[in-house]
């Protein structure tokens, strides 16, 4: 497979990435809040304005948006960790293109925006997202009893995570 393309949210994208929120209402259910509006999207741009947030934008080597992954309330000082959020878009999703994208923002995570830690919280019954992140090295560290609101309903999380230790020292899986 090609490498995917990984760039900076931007307001060029709001047609694309409505379009594509619209298209992929079925895959991400209960599971991803995405913004669905213009308003939403311009509100989610500015998150990226501070830098407790970044954002990336997973795209097909020719360019077509594939998901999205952010990196969210980064805690700085003795701590250095953020909370990882990912979504892929209708057509492109269990393609690995983002098993791609993820391992390329790790690498900026780590690297570039110099934290320690990441943590992802996914619902128990979100199989292909844990999947996802078991092949990318995270381990399982606990569960919390209704931990977000999605869909209307306070949701149970499994919490993921993965240090830099962690990642520099892992093989690289695919993801089944």
């Amino acid at each position: 497979m090609a490498p995917v393309l990984i760039e900076t949210p931007s307001l060029q994208r709001q047609a694309e990435f409505l379009a594509a929120v619209r298209r992929s209402r079925k895959l991400h259910g209960r599971f991803a809040a995405p913004p669905r509006s213009a308003e939403d999207f311009r509100a989610y741009l500015r998150r990226f304005k501070q830098d407790r947030h970044y954002g990336h934008f997973v795209c097909t080597p020719d360019g077509d948006l594939a998901g999205v992954i952010n990196i969210n309330e980064v805690i700085r000082g003795p701590a250095q960790y953020g909370y990882l959020g990912y979504y892929a878009f209708a057509p492109h999703a269990a393609k690995g293109l983002m098993y791609e994208g993820l391992l390329a923002v790790l690498r900026l995570t780590f690297k570039e925006y110099a934290l320690h830690r990441v943590e992802a919280n996914i619902q128990p019954e979100n199989a292909r997202s844990i999947r996802l992140v078991k092949a990318l090295g995270f381990r399982l560290e606990g569960y919390s009893p209704r931990y977000l609101k999605l869909a209307g309903r306070w949701r149970d999380h499994e919490r993921w995570a993965l240090t830099i230790e962690d990642f520099e020292s892992r093989r690289r899986p695919k993801p089944r």
